[in-house]
């Protein structure tokens, strides 16, 4: 998948599909999350422990590209972009035989729960994102 180092395979599930018998608009944004997990988890980090402190999501978007159905073999792509000292996006596509049918973005913001607010990201997920995507971002 061209422009994505970080790619997991997904196969369509029954609880994807709505009653249209396509994948539903929810059931992407869960991909994109399962995506991001993933991608995280290569680092040993999680949406709750980024190296100190967790994230929180408060913008996302998603375009559907194509419909998707039950039992589809899919391909999710995601990389990340570091845009200020707090918050960071995540970048997906999502392809079925080499064609998108969906993709989007998610603004992440480092969150510190235990205080309830924002914090900077803290400087081992930085060089993790920046080494891996193999540029300074």
């Amino acid at each position: 998948m061209d422009g994505f180092r970080f790619v997991i395979p997904y196969d369509v599930r029954v609880a994807d599909v709505n009653y249209g018998a396509h994948v539903s608009n929810a059931a992407v944004l869960s991909f994109f999350q399962d995506a991001r997990i993933a991608y995280l988890r290569q680092f040993g980090l999680s949406e709750l422990d980024i190296g100190g402190c967790g994230i929180i999501l408060p913008e996302a978007h998603l375009n559907y590209r194509a419909e998707m159905f039950l039992g589809d073999q899919l391909v999710i792509g995601v990389r990340t972009e570091l845009r200020s000292k707090s918050s960071f996006v995540m970048v997906y596509r999502v392809e079925r035989d080499n064609t998108v049918t969906a993709d989007g973005t998610t603004n992440l913001v480092a969150f510190d729960y235990s205080r309830r607010k924002p914090v900077r990201l803290p400087q081992k997920f930085r060089d993790a994102i920046e080494i891996f995507e193999g540029k300074s971002v």
